[in-house]
């Protein structure tokens, strides 16, 4: 087990070490930054001497004159550290700012390149805890961490030199004294802070209870078991006031030790350097620069516990967000303007069957053919779960490990850059997902380039214009999170102007007006009628009456295609699936109207 840890250890280290490569850019700087760091860590040792120094030139013959220049060496060096540590910080921050604002983008730019199965098993949470909190850990490790360990080290190791060099008795004395009780302390205190966390969650499981209680008061009340929630609760703050109560006594015993420890450890480190002094082994300045080293030692060893734990969390950050940059991406490009070949609109569906990466016992489609002419319009319809709103996701090269083809002007769809194909469909889903800006921000998402005058005439095809007009702001009214501050209708038609700014050779409408009451579906409908016109369209319609003039009718059953042909001959066939769906779907249409 030890040597598995050992291993993950280093497999995190090793990970942790790539960030360099966004420091390399600027590693004059860091290592620059790095020698102000000795520099002020250097001056900081100083210090103490100078102090024992100064007590010593008492007993010079011309104190005056030792006490005013020690006085002003020691105004030097605390100058000079000050400068030393504005530069370390300056320098480092700038370091890392830049290097962390070149790892959000090299992560943000491989995150947005992934395929969909990556974030079909990934939460939208954790993907942006990586961007936002895990670097935002490194930033602190870089920025203060890492420069702190650095310090302490330093001061440790220097201190310990000149410890030695001002009485090797006395530091051979401190050593077997002071360490063991620093090391007890770091460890009592750490069974402290796990106790005071599982306090902290017991009093957390009380307020669970009170919440809970609070939610569901009217149940709490129907079932007239205040008696029992208020039972559930006592027992929970009775755990948490025995935890409370025997954390005090731990928390008593650690400040005590504190006391006894390290304080008794400097008495007896005094009580041996009075000794020397007394022998004529030490100076009374020299002693007095002892116990200043002693203590900066001290606090150096207490610390370097706390920045090591915060280092670990940083490489364990580090690990998870560079995990992200194993994936394998799409071979897409990022530039918003590369030129891509548009394609005619031929689409060939030859023997496609289909399993989800996460699901891969479970087959979605079965054997699924069908072809489309330039500018046909086929319809896709069926029970939920069919396999529909799949057929999209494969048509638009979301997922490339199928079965079977796809075939786009003859030529198999894995053949053609995604580029390509998505450049030359456009989608129309159910619920449109508007960005959080303006009206014409959101229409030019389909052409980014586009001026305002043809903004406004794809509004006009989509039936959008007027009701934009209408606004106080009008193409500049901000749309809301999602695209609240619009109805469902309204949002379908400013997707619609997107869509036709795009002006794709290819459209696939999933259920575009299923979501929307008559009077917007009637506007909406008639925006699809513009857009469709001269384009291959895939319709998946949950209203069947919305289909009537498609060139094509395909019926999916549990991922297969059990019936096609045209809308008027499906309707009229015996016995058939869509004669069937069209019948239960009048008798649903005529009970909601009589409720």
């Amino acid at each position: 087990m030890e040597k598995n840890r050992q291993k993950i250890s280093r497999s995190a280290l090793k990970e942790a070490l790539k960030l360099y490569a966004y420091i390399r850019p600027y590693q004059g700087i860091f290592w620059l930054g790095m020698l102000f760091l000795l520099l002020s860590s250097a001056a900081n040792l100083v210090f103490p001497k100078l102090l024992g120094d100064l007590v010593d030139a008492v007993n010079a013959e011309n104190y005056r004159e030792a006490i005013a220049r020690i006085g002003k060496l020691l105004m030097l060096v605390l100058g000079a550290q000050a400068l030393f540590s504005f530069f370390r910080i300056v320098l480092f921050v700038r370091v890392t700012e830049k290097a962390l604002a070149g790892l959000r983008q090299a992560t943000y730019q491989h995150l947005i390149r992934l395929p969909m199965k990556f974030f079909n098993q990934r939460r939208v949470g954790e993907l942006n805890s990586r961007i936002s909190a895990d670097i935002s850990l490194l930033q602190e490790t870089f920025t203060t961490t890492l420069a702190e360990f650095l310090r302490q080290v330093f001061i440790i190791i220097g201190g310990i030199t000149l410890l030695t060099i001002t009485s090797w008795r006395l530091t051979l004395f401190m050593l077997a004294i002071l360490p063991p009780v620093i090391i007890i302390t770091i460890f009592f205190g750490k069974f402290i802070r796990r106790y005071a966390k599982a306090v902290q969650e017991k009093v957390a499981d009380s307020q669970v209870v009170v919440e809970e209680t609070l939610q569901g008061i009217y149940n709490v009340k129907s079932f007239i078991n205040e008696g029992f929630e208020m039972l559930r609760y006592r027992k929970k703050t009775d755990e948490a006031a025995v935890a409370g109560i025997k954390g005090g006594l731990y928390r008593g015993a650690f400040t005590s030790f504190i006391v006894l420890g390290l304080f008794g450890a400097m008495v007896a480190v005094i009580w041996k350097g009075s000794n020397l002094i007394a022998s004529g082994e030490l100076e009374t300045g020299q002693l007095f620069s002892f116990i200043i080293y002693s203590g900066f030692i001290g606090g150096s060893i207490g610390g370097l516990a706390e920045v090591y734990s915060r280092i670990q969390k940083a490489v364990g950050a580090a690990e998870s967000l560079l995990a992200i940059f194993d994936e394998k991406t799409e071979d897409i490009s990022l530039d918003a303007k590369a030129p891509y070949h548009k394609l005619k609109g031929e689409i060939s569906v030859e023997n496609l069957s289909f399993a989800y990466p996460s699901r891969p016992d479970m087959q979605v489609l079965n054997n699924i053919s069908f072809s489309a002419k330039a500018g046909e319009k086929i319809a896709v319809v069926g029970t939920s779960g069919g396999g529909k709103s799949t057929l999209i996701s494969l048509l638009l090269q979301f997922y490339r490990e199928y079965n079977g083809q796809i075939m786009y002007d003859g030529k198999e769809a894995r053949s053609h850059g995604l580029r390509d194909i998505r450049g030359s469909i456009g989608v129309v889903p159910q619920e449109v997902l508007l960005f959080g800006g303006s009206i014409i921000e959101n229409i030019r998402y389909g052409k980014p380039d586009a001026t305002k005058e043809e903004v406004e005439l794809a509004a006009k095809k989509a039936f959008a214009h007027d009701f934009i007009s209408k606004f106080p702001e009008g193409y500049d009214t901000l749309v809301g999170e999602r695209g609240v501050q619009l109805s469902g209708g309204q949002r379908q038609r400013v997707a619609i102007a997107r869509m036709i700014l795009k002006d794709p050779s290819i459209l696939l409408l999933d259920e575009a007006t299923s979501a929307l009451d008559s009077e917007s579906e009637n506007y909406v409908q008639k925006a699809l009628e513009e857009l469709m016109r001269g384009r291959t369209s895939i319709i998946i319609a949950h209203r069947l009456s919305t289909i009537r003039n498609t060139d094509r009718v395909l019926v999916i059953q549990e991922g297969s295609i059990v019936e096609q042909g045209t809308h008027h001959a499906l309707l009229n066939k015996e016995d058939g699936y869509f004669r069937e769906l069209s019948r239960m779907q009048q008798v649903g249409e005529v009970s909601e109207n009589l409720t």
